[in-house]
């Protein structure tokens, strides 16, 4: 019994009329995306980075050659607001790992693109990001991990789904 499981026993027992399951599945939801957002804060906190930078030096990073967006791009790939992004791509240029260089495409703006001290960082990064994620995810076989990544596609698509 955990401590969700002892929450929910004390609703049963004050509250028997109503059905408290989906409060133990949201419950333990949020206690381990609590765990999971630690350990994975710690191995970008380890490279000097955060959550916010680790995103945006990925993000151009897997964009491909030559590792450089639009800040529009950055922020749709990102999913945050142009003052976030504009505060995030200025943190990382303060501290050498992206520049803003003349969009060749378009003369007015410019792209975001990783230095080659960014590019080392992102790949040391990324690679122990991903080791770390096979750790975190280390109690579940890979077929449990498949049905529970399609559990949570159908239920995430309920609510993105327009």
């Amino acid at each position: 019994m955990d401590q969700v499981d002892r929450i929910l026993a004390q609703w049963r027992a004050e509250r028997p009329d109503l059905d408290v399951g989906p409060m133990g599945t949201l419950g333990r939801m949020s206690r381990l995306y609590r765990h999971l957002r630690e350990g994975m804060d710690k191995v970008f906190a380890e490279r000097g980075l955060s959550r916010a930078s680790f995103d945006v030096l990925a993000t151009l990073r897997r964009s491909g050659q030559p590792f450089a967006l639009s800040p529009t791009e950055l922020m749709e790939w990102t999913m945050v607001t142009s003052g976030t992004m504009t505060n995030r791509i200025d943190r990382l240029e303060a501290s050498g790992l992206v520049e803003r260089r003349r969009n060749p495409d378009d003369k007015r703006g410019f792209l975001i693109g990783l230095t080659g001290a960014g590019h080392a960082l992102i790949e040391d990064a990324v690679t122990a990001h991903v080791a770390n994620q096979h750790r975190l995810t280390s109690a579940l076989s890979d077929d449990e991990r498949k049905a529970l990544d399609a559990l949570v596609a159908k239920w995430l698509a309920a609510f993105e789904t327009t």
